[in-house]
């Protein structure tokens, strides 16, 4: 392996002692494959399989987190029936030698209501538009505790930790963001009070993790850096979410993005990126984890060589390379794909794979 490759397989101990081998992630994508109880189909775990060999970690899939907030064929993790899922998730990261992070969520406004067998969408507040009604009191907490009980089945079924998704439009970032949240009590408001749910959630998963003397569960958060429209969520937002993470037990944080370098839109300087504004702004208190149209070997190294992250999440070119670490470190990277090959696309289209980051 040529020797600029060093740093991306330099290992890593997070805060509670957990080692990672290398700073590659297998970024969370969606395979719209899951069955109807949301168990793995032998066509999920062909394309699984040998799939990010060589990765350090794996975060799995969005893994929903209650019945009512579905939107989409994928994993659940909220009924004791699901651990046997799990593990199998979990026997996938481990037999490739990568750490399985859960990626817990719900869909929010976004929940399919066939998904949801009719009953109400959930979300922080009415939303006409997509027919969701505003959760009580007593539903936020309720939520609370599901996402606790998510981890806790992951404890359960073997995994190494979750990744709490808070990003992508999602019911947490609804919460978080004044175009979807207009509560006036606990929960919305002010800004440090649509911060109360993520804040929670955090708090919450972390008794689960003290409760089974588990200090080496891995706990992160995944965020999205900016929204559009009036009321959307602003980069100096955004950076006050990431103030109230650094003083929360997470071992990284991981920002969703669509490229690497897009430059910051409003709520900051528009001659920054958000790679680097966030990466200032962590000031190496927590590992980050980027992001963003890293679709060949070589743009992933001068993104990792920036040192704006300390682990990138790769997805699209895992999907084109199923055996991208083996190609780095046997010197072929003149044969890496950094586009879709049409020649291989029965291959392709028999996993029934949707290029998609969720």
């Amino acid at each position: 392996m040529d020797k600029k490759y060093n740093k991306l397989f330099e290992s890593y101990t997070f805060n509670n002692g957990v080692k990672v081998k290398n700073r590659l992630v297998e970024a969370p994508l969606t395979v719209y494959d899951s069955g109807p109880n949301g168990e793995l189909t032998h066509a999920a775990i062909r394309f699984w399989r040998d799939c990010f060999k060589g990765f350090g970690m794996w975060i799995i899939p969005f893994t929903n987190v209650h019945p009512l907030g579905i939107g989409f064929e994928s994993p659940n993790a909220f009924r004791d029936e699901d651990i046997a899922t799990l593990k199998e998730y979990a026997q996938i990261a481990h037999e490739q030698g990568a750490l399985g992070i859960l990626q817990i969520a719900h869909s929010g406004i976004r929940a399919d209501r066939l998904m949801t067998q009719g009953y109400d969408i959930l979300a922080p507040s009415d939303y006409p538009y997509s027919g969701a009604r505003a959760m009580t009191d007593a539903e936020v907490r309720e939520m609370v505790h599901s996402f606790a009980h998510a981890a806790e089945l992951a404890i359960k079924a073997g995994l190494d930790g979750v990744g709490i998704h808070g990003a992508n439009g999602w019911l947490i970032q609804q919460f978080v963001s004044a175009t979807y949240n207009q509560r006036t009590d606990h929960w919305g408001g002010s800004f440090e009070k649509r911060l109360n749910f993520p804040m929670a959630i955090i708090d919450a998963i972390d008794e689960v993790r003290k409760k089974y003397n588990r200090p080496d569960f891995i706990v992160g958060y995944r965020f999205s850096p900016e929204e559009p429209g009036e009321y959307g969520l602003t980069m100096k937002e955004t950076l006050g979410l990431v103030d109230h993470l650094l003083e929360k037990p997470l071992q990284y944080i991981h920002i969703s993005l669509w490229n690497f370098y897009k430059k910051i839109r409003r709520g900051g300087d528009t001659h920054e990126t958000r790679m680097e504004a966030f990466h200032k702004r962590i000031n190496d208190k927590i590992p980050f984890i980027g992001v963003g149209d890293l679709f060949a070997e070589k743009n992933g190294l001068k993104a990792f060589n920036t040192g704006w992250a300390d682990f990138l999440a790769v997805g699209s070119s895992v999907e084109l390379n199923p055996h991208l670490v083996d190609m780095i470190k046997n010197g072929q990277e003149d044969q890496i794909q950094s586009k879709f090959d049409w020649s291989r696309m029965d291959d392709i289209a028999s996993l029934q794979l949707c290029f998609t980051e969720r």
